[in-house]
């Protein structure tokens, strides 16, 4: 072989090698060795746990309504003629003034004409009852004269024997005396009275007015004493009662009420499985249809704690602190509200976070801060 060749050969490997090995520096050159792992330790805020009796306050609201309100309807036809005060909504009336009076004058007539009748239809019995019954005769002449034509008619005397029965019966006194009753009363519903102090609410008619049987004439209501409407969970049903107290606030939480509970009803709604529950109050600051906000002291749950809501995990978990790490541990849900929750399960002594820890995660390393109220903020 040809020297020249074979150093040209030794020299070709040679470079090779020299490059394999220097392309393997260079890429050695560029692996960056990674930094060791530094381990954070995030500061938080706990709040040991002291279990108590805790008060369920189960909050309900609504717009209240007079205990007494009467919608006026008419069940005669006539014309709008008088009443005590003006007809008019906001108008207060004492009890037994006029609030609506329609002309009854042609009715009123046909009611004295039957009363005519009646008295007419005695006078012509009384010469038999002188002869066949003289024992009765003494109470009807009485009956007579007191029948006054300008009042309502006394009712009739007692028989003291069946043949006397008959005999005022056979003569059409019964049914003269049940037809001038029946008229009476219906022309005293020519005038709505007043059952009680109040104020007219609605007024749909005026002095004038021709009014139609079956026509609503307005709404009159006793603005002494209202009534709530709330409804609560049926599993809070067994521990209200009649009679218990309940304290009650405006909208703005600027004034508060007491109120007790009036009634109960028993039937439970099949949807929402709730029970409507009646408040009783009485305030002159009241008005028809304002609305209150009622807290209603259900039960006491004993050996629990109340937390924020924000703070359950999965609706059943919290995170609490053991050897500075946190750890996420199932505690029992007994009441929930729209800011917190009463819980269980959670021995005296532990210590619970109070405040959320972003990216928190079961077994991480944590170095208590300090103490924090778990509902300061609630409080506040």
């Amino acid at each position: 072989m040809d020297k020249r060749k074979i150093i040209l050969s030794a020299l070709g490997v040679v470079l090779v090698v020299a490059a394999i090995f220097g392309a393997k520096l260079i890429i050695d050159s560029n692996v960056k060795e990674k930094p060791p792992v530094a381990k954070t330790v995030k500061s938080v805020f706990v709040d040991t746990v002291e279990n108590t009796t805790v008060p369920i306050v189960v909050p309900a609201n609504g717009n209240i309504t007079a205990l007494h309100r009467m919608d006026l309807y008419s069940e005669v036809q006539g014309i709008f003629r008088y009443s005590s005060k003006d007809f008019r909504p906001g108008q207060k009336y004492r009890k037994g003034q006029v609030l609506l009076s329609i002309d009854s004058e042609e009715y009123r007539a046909t009611v004295q004409s039957a009363k005519s009748d009646l008295y007419n239809n005695i006078t012509s019995i009384m010469p038999d009852l002188r002869l066949d019954y003289p024992d009765a005769f003494q109470k009807w002449e009485t009956y007579l004269k007191n029948f006054d034509m300008t009042k309502p008619v006394p009712p009739l005397p007692e028989t003291s024997t069946s043949q006397e029965q008959y005999f005022i019966t056979g003569r059409g006194i019964v049914s003269a005396y049940y037809n001038v009753k029946n008229l009476e009363e219906r022309l005293a519903k020519y005038a709505i009275i007043a059952p009680y102090d109040g104020i007219l609410t609605e007024a749909l008619v005026n002095k004038g007015t021709l009014i139609r049987p079956g026509q609503k004439l307005g709404e009159f209501i006793d603005p002494s004493v209202y009534e709530l409407e709330v409804s609560i969970a049926k599993k809070f049903s067994d521990v209200l009662e009649v009679g218990k107290a309940v304290k009650l606030q405006n909208l703005e939480g600027t004034k508060t009420y007491e109120g007790t509970v009036s009634r109960i009803n028993g039937k439970v709604n099949q949807e929402t499985q709730s029970i409507r529950v009646f408040i009783k109050v009485e305030n002159p600051e009241l008005s028809e249809g304002m609305y209150l906000e009622a807290q209603l002291d259900a039960k006491e749950e004993k050996d629990a704690i109340e937390i924020p809501r924000e703070l359950l995990v999965d609706r059943s978990k919290v995170y609490v602190v053991q050897d500075s790490t946190l750890n996420l541990v199932e505690i029992d849900p007994v009441y929930f509200t729209n800011n917190t929750v009463v819980i269980k399960g959670l021995d005296n002594g532990t210590k619970i976070l109070s405040a959320n820890v972003p990216g928190a995660y079961s077994g991480m390393l944590v170095k208590i801060e300090g103490q924090k109220d778990l509902l300061k903020k609630e409080q506040s």
